[in-house]
Order: C-alpha cells, then sequence, then structure tokens
C-alpha cells in the first residue's frame, strides 16, 4: 500500500509558523520579466528574469539552505494551462516559534530577489542562446535559392495542356 499523503488543512490562527500552509508561495510569474504588474509580476523589471520556471526556482533553492516544497499548481492570473506554466513552490520562512528560518532571507521579497539573481547563472541557462523556442521554430533553408517571400502553393505553376 502507498504511502498516506498528508492532509492538509485550512488555516486558522493556532498554527504554526513550521506548518506548510504557513509557508510562503512563489510562482514564476512573481519574477518573471515579461509579465506585467497586472499579470503577476511582484518585482522591478531590472532585478526579474525571462520566463522563469518552476523547475529553475527548484535548482536555485536547492543549493540554500531552506526548506521548500513543489507543488504542481497554477497561478490564477495564468491564461496557458500548459504544464511548462504550472508549478509552484513553497518555502519555509520562518521557525515555529515565529523566529527567521534563515537570517539571510527575512523576507519574502529578498527570496524572489535571490532566486531572480541565480537563474541567469544556472547551467541550463548558460548553454541557451538566445531564445531556444524561436531558433528551433524557424524553418531551414534547403538551398534551392527560392529564398522569396509569398507562399501559396501552386499558384499558376501547373502545366499547360
Amino acid at each position: 500500500m502507498a504511502a498516506a499523503v498528508p492532509t492538509r488543512a485550512n488555516w486558522h490562527p493556532n498554527m504554526k509558523h513550521s506548518d506548510m500552509e504557513r509557508w510562503i508561495c512563489i510562482y514564476p510569474a512573481y519574477i518573471n520579466s515579461k509579465k506585467t504588474r497586472q499579470e503577476g509580476r511582484r518585482l522591478p523589471k531590472e532585478n526579474c528574469v525571462e520566463n522563469p520556471t518552476y523547475i529553475e526556482i527548484r535548482d536555485v533553492l536547492s543549493v540554500t539552505n531552506l526548506q521548500f516544497l513543489v507543488e504542481n499548481m497554477k497561478y490564477c492570473r495564468e491564461k496557458s494551462s500548459e504544464i511548462q506554466f504550472r508549478g509552484r513552490v513553497r518555502v519555509q520562512l520562518r521557525n515555529a516559534d515565529g523566529t527567521l528560518f534563515n537570517n539571510d532571507f527575512p523576507s519574502r521579497e529578498s527570496i524572489m530577489i535571490h532566486i531572480a539573481s541565480k537563474i541567469p547563472q544556472l547551467k541550463t541557462r548558460q548553454n541557451k542562446s538566445g531564445d531556444s523556442f524561436h531558433q528551433q521554430s524557424q524553418p531551414q533553408s534547403s538551398g534551392s535559392g527560392n529564398t522569396g517571400g509569398g507562399g501559396g502553393g501552386k499558384k499558376g505553376k501547373g502545366k499547360r495542356r
């Protein structure tokens, strides 16, 4: 039999800061420089990174001494439900008695600024030159010399009989 999944309780005043429900949530949209404030960005654009993912946030937090948990949740302001836009990370900010869990990170903003500053240093970001999505989506030229614009198929090019 599989291990029991921990049950989540609704918030009440007697909950301790160490309970998972009291941990702060960080969505990738909070530190996405391509988003506007209305779309959920929480930091100034100069502190943000372009299109972060929850995996990159997880990788950055794994080298800090913070406790975190990855959840498969969709941000309410995100229009797309695709898997690349899903995911959030919960981070423990305070101990059960209310003291800071890590003195290097006194607030939610300090954690987000740290994450946004470390994501560009990840190896997955270093190997990319520009945006790999746009490089893959451009068609390859076949050397036939037909590089003119237009489109359309056989307009007026059929055999004449």
